[in-house]
This record gives structure tokens, sequence and C-alpha cells, in this order.
């Protein structure tokens, strides 16, 4: 979507389409499962774990960390990861309010 066109849209239009592009990849998915899965800084095992080359799985970490989602810290050539807890309670949200009941007795088409 060009950027001349995000202004026909509501603040959390753009913000829910802007957080399902960021996590919009299945590689990305599997970084956040198992990031919520150890629930603890994570320094190595996920090349292993994605069964992808170590540049892909950096990029889709960068991706991941340049909106915030996960956080990262860097020990002299070690980088760890983990969930970022303020962000990931903003995902949560957004998408709860986005992802509302619907009742199967409305007749719908």
């Amino acid at each position: 979507m060009g950027a001349t066109k995000t202004d026909l849209f509501t603040k959390q239009q753009n913000d829910i389409a802007n957080m399902a592009k960021a996590i919009a990849h299945p590689a990305r998915v599997a970084i956040l499962q198992y990031l919520v899965k150890k629930n603890a800084c994570v320094t190595g095992g996920l090349v292993e774990e994605l069964g992808l080359a170590q540049p892909t799985t950096s990029q889709h970490l960068k991706e991941l960390k340049n909106v915030g989602i996960i956080q990262g810290t860097i020990e002299g050539t070690s980088v760890s990861y983990c969930i970022n807890p303020k962000v990931w309670k903003q995902y949560k949200d957004l998408f709860n309010t986005f992802f509302k009941d619907v009742n199967p007795e409305d007749n719908c088409c």
C-alpha cells in the first residue's frame, strides 16, 4: 500500500495492518512461538529450531526487532533475544479488539 493511501484509513486500521505485516511470515511466527515457549532470553538455538540459514534467521529477527515485538541485547559477540512484553500486550490487545466474537446465530449470506 502506497504511503499516500494510508490516510484513507483509521489509525487502528493502519496499526493492525502494520502489526499483521510484521508477523506475516511463518518463520517470524515460529520465532515468536519459540521465544514465548522459552520465556527467557535466547542466545542460540534459533537457527537449528527453524532450519533456516543464519543470515535468513538474522533478517527475520531484525524485522521483528524493528517493530519492537522482540528486544535484544548484545554481549560481546552474542546477541540475546526475548519478547518485549509491552509491545506483545499491544499486539494482543489490538488483535483481540479486531477479532471480536461473532454470534453464530446472526444471519449472514
